[in-house]
């Protein structure tokens, strides 16, 4: 059980990191102990099936939970925010890099 399941159902979501990059979130509902078939211990989130894309930036591999504090999690973006904001993630971060963005 993660230490602080409890402020993450009060708001919390799990971003997705595709490819080295947080593209998305999830806001999780829910955190339930639950079991492998196995018999393992484990824990179940249930997840909204919304997906929200951030504006995405590149991160190491990590295992694990990792808590990011609102000002460290990257921004929403807006819904129908204008046509840089529907390139490719990969594409996006390297235009900015380019200061094209």
């Amino acid at each position: 059980m993660p230490k602080r399941a409890a402020d993450i159902i009060g708001g919390g979501s799990i971003f997705w990191v595709i490819g080295g990059i947080i593209q998305c979130r999830q806001r999780i509902l829910d955190i339930t102990p639950d079991q492998r078939p196995d018999g393992t211990p484990c824990v179940a989130l249930r997840l909204d099936p919304a997906l929200v894309l951030v504006d995405g930036r590149p991160v190491r591999p990590f295992q694990g939970w990792r808590y990011l504090s609102p000002e460290a999690a990257p921004a929403d973006i807006p819904e129908g925010a204008g046509p840089d904001a529907q390139l490719p993630i990969a594409l996006r971060l390297a235009l900015v890099e380019l200061c094209l963005l």
